[in-house]
């Protein structure tokens, strides 16, 4: 690229400058379609060359990653997830134009699609094309902040010396290898925030590249509707619609006191993010935050003594990977979905940190026993869940608990299973709950969340 026009696209003078993403050549004059490969997918924005904070999403991950392995499934509806009882993780987009969406239960999304093939998330699969994704990233820039298997934010601030090109034709090279590489799409947002960045990310999905400016931020944000605010669901959202906020520009005109009056430190976040304010930086030793395991049923449960036990071994669950990972948490909760899909958490702080199966059962078995009072629920569930947040690495919490004599014995006991099945399998050493007969369900894998 000549260096005048890549001086002038980096200081933002011009404005019809553009990028064709097609053979990846800039474009310094307008036009509708290339000059030198006449491809028609070209990017242009005035702030084109000043813009370094990104956001990766793979398109429809889980669902991309079977069709790449399988040819014969390119051109059908394809849905991952589990069976009838189950949700949809994710589908491809010939599926969503039938209206199904991530979380949609499976049974709806096959009404809707009686021919959608149906498949199971392929862990290997997943965590291979993810790392190779991942590396992918990490080779433009340090600071690579995923958010899960399938996106992350990027700072290519400072890049320009390095590769030799802005961040918007880095970030173009790059769609394109994880294409030729990885075999899958991505979709890219690029702005001067995460919180724009991520919006930008969904504007022009599959294969897309979408920008957010500085100078049109707020205009932008002023036309969509509240929910468009990450964090704002569907509650939060039907409680500010009765309180008369459709859109954020009824956010940018209120007062930033009445609203911190009216909803206190949420007032305050939607005060700032509406007039696209965010000044987190792109964190690339993030923590995990929480680590959870849930499984949904075949048949809706009544039974508490059938929902303790299944609680008991998603806590195992939870425990082996909190202790695979060095983590012990603080934060116990439980959740519960009922048949008419209404889902609702119960949380509890313990004393001090833990990762023991024991420890995290007998929380989540009080909490359980807290919604449930009897032995049959008057509500059917459909799904229960328990993970830990809070957390800290093992070796730092203190582990203060060790020095009472019961829990010592406890975490001596652990630590002998623990070995056992190391060495000779997960279930070489079962206690007597898990042997006990079990519910047909469908376990969702242990999830670390950041």
């Amino acid at each position: 690229m000549p260096e005048a026009l890549n001086k002038e696209l980096t200081r933002g003078r011009k404005s019809a400058a553009g990028l064709c993403r097609d053979c990846l050549t800039w474009l310094p004059t307008p036009g509708a379609r290339c000059p030198h490969c006449s491809g028609g997918r070209l990017l242009r924005h005035p702030e084109l060359g000043q813009l370094s904070i990104a956001h990766l999403d793979c398109d429809a991950f889980y669902a991309a990653i079977e069709k790449r392995d399988d040819p014969s499934l390119a051109d059908k509806p394809l849905l991952i997830g589990g069976g009838r009882r189950g949700v949809v993780s994710t589908c491809c987009y010939i599926a969503r134009t039938y209206g199904i969406h991530s979380a949609m239960p499976m049974f709806q999304a096959l009404k809707a699609c009686p021919h959608a093939v149906v498949l199971k998330p392929n862990g290997p699969k997943i965590r291979e094309a993810s790392l190779a994704v991942r590396r992918e990233m990490q080779a433009l820039t340090p600071l690579v902040q995923p958010l899960s298997s399938d996106e992350a934010f990027m700072d290519l601030s400072g890049t320009e010396k390095l590769h030799g090109t802005p961040p918007a034709l880095t970030l173009a090279k790059l769609m394109t290898r994880i294409e030729e590489k990885v075999g899958i799409t991505v979709s890219v947002g690029l702005s001067h925030n995460k919180f724009l960045a991520k919006i930008a990310s969904d504007l022009d999905k599959p294969r897309g590249f979408a920008i957010i400016g500085k100078e049109e931020t707020v205009r932008f944000l002023a036309k969509h509707p509240i929910n468009l605010i990450w964090g704002v669901g569907k509650s939060f959202t039907a409680k500010l619609a009765r309180d008369g906020f459709h859109t954020i520009s009824d956010l940018q005109n209120t007062d930033i006191k009445e609203l911190a009056e009216r909803y206190g430190e949420h007032g305050l976040r939607l005060a700032r993010l509406s007039m696209g304010e965010d000044y987190r930086s792109v964190n690339a030793t993030r923590a995990t935050k929480s680590i959870s395991s849930e499984t949904t049923f075949f048949e809706d449960l009544r039974n508490y003594k059938e929902l303790e036990d299944i609680l008991w071994r998603l806590a195992e669950k939870v425990s082996a990977r909190m202790k695979d990972k060095h983590y012990a948490g603080r934060i116990v909760t439980l959740k519960l979905k009922t048949a008419s899909f209404r889902s609702f958490t119960r949380r509890r702080t313990l004393d001090m940190s833990t990762n023991l199966t024991n420890v995290i059962f007998d929380t989540g078995k009080a909490l359980l026993r807290d919604v449930i009072p009897g032995e049959m629920s008057r509500e059917a569930y459909r799904l229960i869940g328990i993970g830990l947040s809070g957390l800290d690495e093992a070796g730092e919490t203190g582990q203060s608990y060790l020095f009472m004599d019961d829990l010592n014995r406890l975490s001596a006991r652990e630590q002998a299973v623990d070995a056992l099945r190391e060495k000779f399998g997960a279930d070489a050493v079962r206690t007597g709950r898990s042997l006990r007969k079990r519910t047909k369900e469908r376990t969702t894998d242990v999830t670390d969340r950041e």
